[in-house]
C-alpha cells in the first residue's frame, strides 16, 4: 500500500478507542440482558466485532501488525428471534444441492420411469425427455419426493452437497400463490424456529480433530512403552543377579 493510502496514526489510535468504547458497551449490554437472545447483546456483539476488525485493518495498514484476538463472526448463527410468540402458520425453507456423477444411471433411471408411464412401451434411443440430462432430472423429481430422492441419491447417480433446512413462524399464513414466482426472495433469518445444516466441511472439520488425535496418541503412549520395556529389563537383570 502506498504512503499516501495509508491511514494516519491518529486514525488508528481513534479506531482503538472505538473497540474500547464497544468492550464497554457489549459488558454493559451483557449485565442487563433480558434472556438468553437479547437483541440488545446481540446489537453489541455485531458492533464489538464491526469496531475489532476496523482497528485490526488500520493496524495492519499502518504498522504491519495484527490484533492477538479474534471475535467470531456472526453469519453463520442465527440473530435472535423476533417472530411471533405463538405462530400461526409455519414455513419450511429447504436447499440440496447434489452433483451428477453417473449421468448414465440417471438417464436409465429416468428412462424406466417414462416405461412405466407408457405402460410398458419402452423408449427407443435417447429421443424421449429422458434423453438429456436436464431432462432425466425433470422426470425423476416429477415423479418421487424431494425426501426421496434425498435418500436415494446414489441410485440416480447424484452425490449429496450441502444442503439447510429452516423452519420459520408467521402470524399468517401466506396467500395462495402469493410467493410462487420468488419462493425465497424474501427469506428472513429473524423469524427462524430452528435451522438444520449438512455440510462435508462438517465432516473435514471430525477428520481433522481424529487426525490431530491420532498424531497425538503414539507421542503419549511411546514413553509408557519403554518405561515398561525398561522396567522388564530391570526384573531379569535382578533375577539374573540373585
Amino acid at each position: 500500500m502506498s504512503d499516501a493510502a495509508q491511514p494516519t496514526a491518529a486514525e488508528v489510535r481513534a479506531a482503538a478507542e472505538a473497540v474500547k468504547t464497544a468492550l464497554d458497551r457489549h459488558l454493559a449490554a451483557v449485565e442487563r440482558r433480558s434472556g438468553e437472545d437479547d437483541p440488545a447483546v446481540y446489537e453489541a456483539f455485531n458492533e464489538l466485532a464491526a469496531a475489532a476488525e476496523e482497528y485490526d485493518e488500520l493496524l495492519y495498514d499502518r504498522y504491519d501488525e495484527v490484533t492477538p484476538f479474534e471475535i467470531p463472526g456472526s453469519d453463520d448463527a442465527l440473530p435472535p428471534y423476533t417472530g411471533p410468540e405463538e405462530p400461526n402458520a409455519l414455513s419450511v425453507l429447504i436447499r440440496r444441492d447434489y452433483v451428477v456423477v453417473e449421468p448414465q444411471r440417471l438417464l436409465a433411471q429416468a428412462q424406466r420411469v417414462e416405461a412405466v408411464e407408457e405402460s410398458g412401451a419402452v423408449t427407443a434411443g435417447f429421443d424421449a425427455v429422458s434423453g438429456t440430462v436436464h431432462g432425466a432430472l425433470g422426470v425423476l423429481f416429477g415423479e418421487f419426493e424431494p425426501d426421496e430422492i434425498a435418500s436415494r441419491h446414489k441410485e440416480f447417480g447424484l452425490e449429496e452437497g450441502d444442503s439447510t433446512l429452516w423452519v420459520t413462524a408467521s402470524d399468517e399464513p401466506a396467500e395462495a400463490g402469493e410467493w410462487l414466482e420468488a419462493p425465497f426472495e424474501q427469506a428472513d433469518t429473524h423469524p427462524v424456529v430452528c435451522r438444520f445444516d449438512v455440510s462435508a466441511v462438517f465432516d473435514d472439520d471430525a477428520d481433522d480433530i481424529e487426525d490431530d488425535i491420532e498424531d497425538e496418541v503414539p507421542d503419549a503412549i511411546e514413553p509408557e512403552l519403554d518405561l515398561v520395556l525398561d522396567e522388564d529389563e530391570a526384573l531379569r537383570a535382578r533375577n539374573a543377579d540373585r
